[in-house]
């Protein structure tokens, strides 16, 4: 039986609110939410002397939605997407940022610094192979769709958020044009004309650890990938390799819902977590870019290069456009699922 968002707001608060001495703070969980408790939350425990109560959750955002509407929310700093912290912030379901206590925005990462969120980290789908299958480094999207070069088949993820920019891309389509055309029939149409060509050679990944499982049984000879998934696999000493080339890059945020109980708290949180040296740890763990330009400089080159927001891997790049799929992504997966249920 589907919930309504007052019954899943009264289940909310039968589990308790933070006390003053607590911070509840809510991550997607798995091995991301390890590395943020040793950068983060052990750190910030430490010096403030707040005990961090860590949670997980899947992204349903009913969930922040029926917490506004009782007031009182359980959590109170909380890591979401860039659709969530979009939406929170228009419909007024997560504070407003007091970027004088947080640090100047000029030191983040364009995109990071938003009225009601600040960029944790940036991650990217990258285009991935494995060195020791292809005697040719492909070198792009384009690389991507060549058969002939690169005969074997070929990994996207199964969906129509990042498939069909990377369509476009590869039909040569500048990255500061993607979204323009794709809200065009026209360049809807475009997109799965580009999408026809490679059908045959396609095999769909649905989960992370799909791409790099994939690329190293030899099952495709190339695939979009996380970043993270395959930097994670390299330190292994796994041979795949990542092309920067047109990365699409997307920010996870930390925010805080409205009327946490302990929002000054929180903020105070969301700074600590924003410094530099905090990021920095985060980053040796996790190879996602840290949001804080001033993280960089302090890990070692070799780590700055597999990161998403190093310069030289940020030129070139399509960020995602959260508020393209929140207008249009419904529309869009359904022809996607139409269109990919169909033999070739």
């Amino acid at each position: 039986m589907k919930l309504t968002y007052l019954s899943i707001a009264a289940s909310l608060l039968a589990g308790g609110v933070a006390s003053a001495s607590e911070l509840v703070v809510v991550s997607y969980g798995g091995e991301n939410q390890a590395a943020q408790s040793r950068a983060y939350y052990t750190p910030y425990q430490r010096q403030s002397g707040v005990r961090i109560v860590a949670d997980a959750w899947n992204g349903e955002f009913a969930k922040i939605k029926a917490m506004a509407a009782t007031g009182r929310a359980r959590w109170d700093a909380v890591e979401v997407d860039a659709a969530a912290q979009g939406r929170g912030c228009e419909e007024g379901l997560l504070e407003r940022l007091d970027y004088k206590r947080i640090g100047d925005k000029a030191d983040f990462v364009p995109g990071a610094a938003q009225p009601c969120a600040i960029g944790m980290f940036l991650a990217s789908m990258v285009l991935a192979y494995n060195e020791d299958k292809l005697k040719t480094a492909p070198q792009s999207w384009r690389d991507f769709w060549d058969v002939k070069r690169f005969p074997g088949k070929r990994a996207l993820r199964r969906g129509a958020p990042y498939t069909l920019e990377i369509a476009l891309l590869a039909d040569g389509v500048p990255p500061a044009q993607v979204y323009k055309i794709l809200s065009t029939p026209a360049g809807v149409d475009r997109a799965f004309r580009k999408l026809d060509q490679l059908k045959p050679y396609i095999q769909w990944w649905e989960s992370g650890a799909q791409p790099p499982q994939y690329l190293l049984s030899g099952d495709v000879v190339m695939s979009s990938s996380y970043n993270g998934r395959i930097s994670l696999a390299r330190r292994e000493g796994r041979k795949l390799k990542m092309v920067w080339l047109n990365n699409i890059s997307e920010f996870s945020y930390w925010a805080i819902p409205k009327g946490s109980p302990n929002k000054d708290e929180a903020l105070k949180f969301i700074a600590f977590a924003s410094r530099p040296e905090q990021q920095k740890l985060y980053s040796e763990q996790m190879p996602y870019g840290p949001s804080n330009r001033k993280a960089l400089s302090l890990l070692p080159a070799a780590v700055q290069a597999d990161l998403p927001s190093h310069p030289a891997n940020m030129a070139g790049s399509l960020a995602m456009d959260a508020a393209f799929w929140t207008d249009n992504g419904e529309a869009l997966e359904q022809r996607f699922a139409s269109w990919a249920a169909k033999r070739p």
